[in-house]
C-alpha cells in the first residue's frame, strides 16, 4: 500500500548531476561579470579551475587573475548570483521515471542540505513538488537540521506516517548515519560524474548500492 512506505531523497548527485548546476551558476555568473565589471570569459575560466578539480576560492583566483581586487563586496555579490540564479538543469532520465514510477506505490520526501536560496531553485527547477511532500531544505530551519543530524528525518516521519522509511542519497560522509540509526533502509547511489563518487565512510555503510534510480522501484515494489 503507498501509505505504508515512504521514500526520501536527497537532490544533488541523486536526482541529477551536481556539476550541471555548477556550470549553470558560473555561466548566470559569467554573464553579471561580463555585464558590470567588464570580464569576458569570467564564467568559462572558473568552470575550467571546477573541471580541474579546485573547489575553493574560485571566483578570488580568477579576479586575481583577471587583475582585479578580490574584496569581499564584490566576492559576496558573485556568490549571491551563484546561489540565487535560476538553474538550467533537469532531472536525470533515470530520475524521472523512477520518481514517477515510486509515487505510484509509495510516499516520496525530500530532505537536501546546502543554501535554501540556490536548493529551493534546484527543487522548482526539477519539478520535484509534483513528487515529493514535504520538501525539506535544512537550513531553511537552522543549521541544526544538517545532515547528518536526524531532525530533518524526524520531522518526515512526522509528516509522512508510515511503516517502511528508505533515504535515497550519494555522500556517505553524512547521508546515511541518521537514518540508519532510525531504522531506515539506505540506498547509496554512486552516479558516474558525481562530487562524491570515490567518497567512503569507514564506519557507515548504505544498505544498497546503485549507479542510477533506474532500479529504485523493482526495490520498493517489493516490500
Amino acid at each position: 500500500m503507498k501509505c505504508n512506505i515512504c521514500v526520501v531523497f536527497d537532490i544533488d548527485d541523486t536526482l541529477y548531476l551536481e556539476r550541471d548546476y555548477v556550470r549553470s551558476g558560473f555561466t548566470a555568473v559569467g554573464h553579471w561579470v561580463a555585464k558590470w565589471i567588464q570580464i569576458e570569459d569570467f564564467g568559462e575560466r572558473c568552470w575550467g579551475k571546477f573541471e580541474a578539480g579546485n573547489r575553493r576560492s574560485i571566483f578570488n583566483e580568477v579576479l586575481c587573475e583577471s587583475g582585479r581586487q578580490p574584496n569581499p563586496e564584490l566576492v559576496s555579490a558573485l556568490v549571491e548570483v551563484y546561489r540565487t540564479h535560476t538553474p538550467s538543469i533537469g532531472l536525470a532520465p533515470d530520475a524521472s521515471e523512477a520518481l514517477c514510477a515510486i509515487s505510484r506505490i509509495a510516499s516520496i520526501a525530500v530532505i537536501s542540505d546546502g543554501p535554501a536560496s540556490s536548493q529551493s531553485r534546484k527543487a522548482e527547477a526539477l519539478g520535484l513538488s509534483s513528487f515529493a511532500a514535504p520538501i525539506v531544505l535544512t537550513d531553511m530551519f537552522g543549521t541544526e537540521f544538517r545532515k547528518p543530524r536526524p531532525r530533518a528525518f524526524e520531522l518526515v516521519r512526522q509528516y509522512c506516517p508510515s511503516s517502511v522509511y528508505a533515504y535515497i542519497a550519494d555522500n556517505p560522509l553524512k547521508d546515511f548515519a541518521a537514518p540508519k540509526q532510525l531504522g531506515w533502509i539506505t540506498v547509496r547511489v554512486r552516479r558516474p560524474g558525481g562530487l562524491h563518487y570515490v567518497t567512503e565512510h569507514p564506519e557507515v555503510v548504505p544498505d544498497r548500492e546503485m549507479n542510477d534510480c533506474s532500479k529504485l522501484p523493482e526495490l520498493f515494489a517489493q516490500l
